[in-house]
């Protein structure tokens, strides 16, 4: 093995994945919350479906994701088009449809996550909230919102790790461009079928483990101390 410092390119590929890793899990947050939220308490026609969707990209083929992704989201694509013309904004073949293909890859699992926390929630305490007055929005920041967000940070670190390990969805849509969108599994990808590039990609492979192994760890302590603030309470 050689240096172990990582090469210009090695580190454009560790900053394009978390890049692509934070973008993902901003963005999708706020969704993840409310739907996490409405599939823990509510009950309505339609849930079934509603969860069979929610968790279809972790069941599907990534590429399939990737394919649909950029049906949907290319130049000619109904969602792509209108963003383009609108908004001059592109996803293709730039690092924001590999953040869009991470973020819906990785979704299923915030949302799952995120839907525990709730459900960890003694509904009573909520209840005792709107007895004295509060409204349902007051309650849910008040109330709801601090005692689930260590569950709540964990869907979000899990998101992250998922998101930074995404790679056949990232393909389909992104491409595989260095410097542009080629994260560490694109990079290592690309390594593996150059000759003598599997004996190099062990630098960013050890980055890669430990993204993931330190976003697990912190996955589970925050789990730990919900389910302890919880039973606290």
């Amino acid at each position: 093995m050689g240096t172990w410092a990582l090469s210009p390119a090695e580190w454009e590929a560790v900053r394009l994945s978390l890049l692509v890793g934070t973008t993902a899990v901003v963005a999708s947050m706020p969704a993840g919350i409310v739907l996490g939220w409405i599939l823990a308490r509510k009950r309505f026609w339609g849930k079934n479906a509603l969860e069979t969707v929610l968790n279809l990209p972790l069941v599907l083929p990534p590429v399939v994701t990737g394919y649909l992704l950029l049906f949907a989201f290319g130049r000619q694509g109904w969602i792509g088009s209108r963003l383009e013309q609108w908004f001059g904004l592109r996803v293709v073949f730039d690092w924001k449809g590999a953040a869009l293909a991470a973020g819906v890859i990785s979704f299923p699992l915030m949302v799952r996550a995120m839907r525990l926390a709730f459900l960890a929630v003694d509904e009573r305490l909520e209840r005792a909230s709107r007895t004295l007055g509060a409204s349902g929005i007051d309650t849910f920041f008040t109330i709801t919102l601090p005692l689930a967000r260590h569950g709540l940070i964990a869907g979000c670190v899990l998101s992250f790790a998922r998101s930074v390990g995404e790679f056949g969805a990232t393909i389909m849509i992104a491409g595989n461009i260095p410097g542009k969108t080629r994260t560490i599994p694109l990079y290592v990808f690309s390594l593996l079928e150059s000759p003598g590039g599997a004996e190099q990609a062990y630098r960013v492979v050890i980055v890669s483990v430990l993204i993931a192994s330190g976003a697990l760890i912190l996955g589970e302590i925050m789990e730990r101390r919900g389910r302890e603030r919880i039973y606290a309470v």
